[in-house]
Order: C-alpha cells, then sequence, then structure tokens
C-alpha cells in the first residue's frame, strides 16, 4: 500500500508513505483537483514536509557546535519513509523517528510526526515534532503544497489573484516581502507590495525573483481567486512566515502557499545552527506542535 485514502462527502485526499506527502485532493462532487500532479516537467513534487530545515542553508552546509554538515535544501524528512501509527475515517497519522544515517548529517535523535484531518470541506495538516536526545534540538519545519493555478484548461495564471487577511480578519493594505539573492538565500533588502482590498494580481512577472517571504505574521490567510475574482482555495496558519512560490519563469500551471516556521539563511551568515533566524529549539524531551488548514470553497 502506497497511500492512504481519507474520504468524507465532499472531498477525498491521499497522502503517500515517502515523506507523509498530500498527493492528491479532490473534491467529490465535481472531481475537482486542486493538487499539483508533479509534474518533473515544471516540479516533481506535490506537498512536501520541509524538516529539519526550511530552505537553504549557506553553501549547502550548517554548523553545530564548531562541526560543519552538509544539508539539501528543505532537509530530508520528504525523501524518507514514514510508517503509519493511526488512522480513522477523516484521520491518520504518520511518524519518523531519527536513524543511525540521519544522525551523521542532522546530530540530534528525534520523532516526527504527521498527520492529517479532513471535516466538511477543510484539510488539516498536523506536525508533532518531539525531541528524543538528551541535548537541546535546532529544527525548521514547513509545508510546501502546490495548487492549481489556474484551475481550468484554457486559462492563465495571470489572470487569477492572491487574497490575503491579517489574523483578525481584516485585510491588509500592503505586505513587506524579504527578496531572495543568489543561491536559495535571502538577503536583507525588501520590497513593499502594494494590495487592493487585499488582492495581488498574479502577474506574469511575479515569481521571477523566485519566492516571496512574507515574514512577522503580517499575514495569518492566503487564498487564490479566479479570473472573476471567485475564491475557490484558501490556506490558513499560524506560522510566523509564509512563503508564495512558482518556479521562476516558467509560468507553470500552479502556486505554493506554505506555512513556515523557519526560513532559509540570510546572504553572509556564518553562524551556528542554534543562530539562524526564525529557528525553533526543544529541550529534551520537548514536544513542538502546529497545523495548518487547507480550506475549499465550492
Amino acid at each position: 500500500m502506497a497511500e492512504i485514502i481519507l474520504k468524507n462527502e465532499q472531498l477525498e485526499i491521499e497522502v503517500k508513505f515517502h515523506g507523509a506527502e498530500l498527493c492528491s485532493l479532490k473534491d467529490v462532487e465535481s472531481g475537482i483537483q486542486y493538487l499539483w500532479n508533479a509534474d518533473p516537467k515544471y516540479w516533481g513534487r506535490t506537498s512536501p514536509v520541509l524538516f529539519p530545515f526550511v530552505g537553504s542553508v549557506r553553501d549547502k552546509k550548517f554548523k553545530y557546535n564548531g562541526t560543519e554538515y552538509p544539508m539539501n535544501q528543505h532537509g530530508f524528512a520528504r525523501d524518507m519513509d514514514f510508517v503509519l501509527i493511526s488512522r480513522e475515517d477523516d484521520e491518520a497519522w504518520f511518524a519518523l523517528e531519527s536513524t543511525k544515517e540521519s544522525y551523521q548529517r542532522y546530530p540530534f535523535r528525534f520523532r516526527l510526526e504527521i498527520g492529517y484531518r479532513i471535516e466538511e470541506n477543510t484539510v488539516t495538516v498536523m506536525w508533532r515534532v518531539k525531541n528524543t536526545d538528551e541535548k537541546e534540538m535546532y529544527f525548521s519545519i514547513g509545508a510546501h503544497p502546490a495548487f492549481f493555478c489556474p484551475l481550468k484548461e484554457g486559462e492563465k495564471q495571470s489572470d487569477y489573484y492572491l487574497a490575503f487577511w491579517k489574523k483578525d480578519g481584516s485585510r491588509p493594505e500592503m505586505f513587506c516581502n524579504t527578496v531572495f539573492g543568489q543561491g536559495g538565500l535571502v538577503t536583507a533588502d525588501k520590497k513593499d507590495y502594494a494590495l487592493e482590498d487585499g488582492v495581488l494580481p498574479i502577474a506574469e512577472d511575479l515569481f521571477d525573483g523566485d519566492a516571496l517571504v512574507i515574514e512577522n505574521h503580517q499575514v495569518q490567510r492566503v487564498a487564490l481567486l479566479d479570473g472573476k475574482k471567485g475564491e475557490y482555495l484558501a490556506v490558513e496558519f499560524d506560522a510566523p512566515l509564509v512563503g508564495i512560490w512558482s518556479p521562476p519563469k516558467k509560468q507553470a500551471p500552479f502556486v505554493c502557499i506554505e506555512p513556515w516556521y523557519g526560513r532559509c539563511d540570510k546572504e553572509g551568515f556564518n553562524g551556528e545552527l542554534k543562530d539562524r533566524e526564525w529557528g525553533n529549539t526543544l529541550e529534551p524531551g520537548g514536544e513542538f506542535a502546529a497545523e495548518y488548514r487547507i480550506i475549499i470553497k465550492r
């Protein structure tokens, strides 16, 4: 069995054991598929979990207690097989534990649990990170779900819109983007994006500079709107950062909305793992829990 299927009267989802990755999200009545199909022509993934790093580390290595360790972008959990630890009609949980091999490249013992729950028109994605080591653990975790945009054949992504909300439900007049530089690292530069009633057109060049990185809890809900400004999908989260991405200069037919507890390094960063911006710390035996929600508008 390569994946688990959860279904109710409105939604059906599939989750792979490999990476505990959400790989399908369909409307039961219409059959509309909302998740990207992992076509490698553009991007060969659908909704990978980013752990124990979000984004890239400088020179593809990080430093812990003076020792350097190699690390690929977004960590390694997305490329490992999880085990199923519980399943009900509307909820399933998967787990990954550190191994001798993972300890060689990330010197911490951990248990990562990822859960999925469907309720009416909402998918809740849940994370639990447990420090099973005898020392403090430093980590990041994030989401990377890719949603079809445009949703229908014959439409263009540039006909669509992004909409933003603050935590209090109000729509912001603007947001401040942390600008990417070279090597998958962000710079100290910022760029403001003006919004009209919280809405931003998805211009053809919007992602030419890589992902939009929105920090400091500026927004807590991001929606995709069709050409008539009708909302068809939203992501709600409590995370302090959200990335919004589509492959630069490819006009790929999807947009990722990515709640993050962590971020790539900044250009010039040469510090220890514990000093990375937006990182998280767990005491021995400690547990971190977070979730985000995908809401389908029918």
